[in-house]
């Protein structure tokens, strides 16, 4: 067995990535019901300007990484216990494919489909030296993120969450406080440098959330904000990752945040779920086109209570969530029972 490699869950990563699931519905939940674009000087254009300064951009970068490093726990562990877990995670990266493409009829941005494909390119990462791996990603972050290509950042973020793996940065972090401290300190210095120069780049009027280049390879006002934001995102992202981490070694906030590590903990399936959610509620209630952007703040507020109580409930009476418990069904090709012990007495 891998030397300080354990079968307990790592509680930081699911209190991470219950943080990233409130942030993607925020920006997801405007496609969805094909929110129209604000009036000038409203609430609804302040409102759009907050999510394309510290939400857009910033949590699907999260979730990327949480995915490497997901990536790395999974096949290590895998490993340890005596299992192949090359072939274990090709299985779990084609039932996510799976996942993925259905999901796509729905929501069309989804991004199963995008981890799944460059879960299975990373693959061979997992054995290549953690320095080696950590450099490239870094190289390649840099280079999509200055280029604005949104979609290609994934890719190396899923790699240096396997880097990071690797270097078992979420093991004992109660032995890391300064580490993380100085770490978290020095992405809120450069948060606040590419913050600063995206801010003064706001459009003038709201905008459409599209980089257009036009004929001549110009990019309007917005499309210099937009792609401003994705190249600072990853910085944002990693204040935000810091932070909380620095947050989370008192234990008053770990029992405040408990709801976030619930919901992270069922993370497939809240993701999956918020997509039906937001679609419910727009033929239901005929939100479609009709919501205003703050409206859609609104309502993602009614989702985040439902989803997290709903989260609650569910683990203290299951082991996983629903969509989990039938991917790793599927990864393993046997039924895993589902019940909490307490509750099969």
């Amino acid at each position: 067995m891998e030397k300080g490699i354990t079968n307990s869950r790592i509680d930081a990563l699911d209190y991470i990535r219950g943080f990233a699931l409130l942030g993607i519905i925020l920006v997801n939940i405007l496609a969805l019901l094909h929110t129209k674009i604000p009036e000038p000087n409203t609430i609804d254009a302040s409102y759009q300007r907050f999510l394309y300064l510290f939400v857009e951009g910033r949590f699907y970068t999260i979730f990327s990484f949480l995915f490497g490093v997901g990536f790395y726990i999974f096949i290590t562990r895998a490993n340890a216990k005596g299992k192949n877990g090359f072939i274990l995670l090709l299985r779990r990266l084609i039932v996510l494919l799976a996942f993925g493409i259905i999901h796509s009829m729905f929501q069309p941005g989804e991004a199963l489909m995008i981890y799944a494909i460059y879960g299975l390119i990373t693959l061979p990462f997992y054995r290549v030296n953690n320095h080696i791996n950590l450099t490239l990603s870094i190289i390649f972050i840099v280079i999509f993120g200055v280029m604005g290509l949104k979609a290609a950042l994934t890719l190396p973020l899923i790699l240096l969450g396997i880097a990071c793996g690797q270097y078992r940065v979420f093991e004992n972090l109660s032995q890391k406080t300064k580490q993380i401290a100085i770490f978290t300190a020095l992405m809120s210095l450069l948060s606040g440098i590419g913050l600063y120069i995206q801010y003064h780049n706001i459009p003038d009027l709201p905008f459409q959330n599209m980089i257009i280049v036009d004929e001549g390879g110009l990019i309007d006002q917005a499309s210099i904000f937009l792609k401003l934001g994705i190249t600072v995102g990853p910085i944002i992202s990693a204040f935000y990752i810091g932070l909380l981490l620095l947050l989370l070694q008192t234990r008053l906030v770990q029992i405040l945040l408990a709801p976030l590590k619930y919901y992270g903990r069922m993370a497939l399936t809240n993701y999956l779920g918020q997509t039906a959610f937001i679609l419910l509620a727009g033929n239901l209630f005929h939100f479609t086109a009709n919501l205003s952007y703050i409206q859609t703040l609104y309502l993602c507020i009614v989702i985040y209570v439902i989803q997290i109580i709903c989260s609650l409930v569910w683990l203290q009476l299951f082991k996983m969530g629903p969509f989990e418990w039938v991917w790793r069904i599927l990864t393993y090709w046997k039924v895993i029972p589902l019940k909490n012990k307490v509750n099969n007495v």
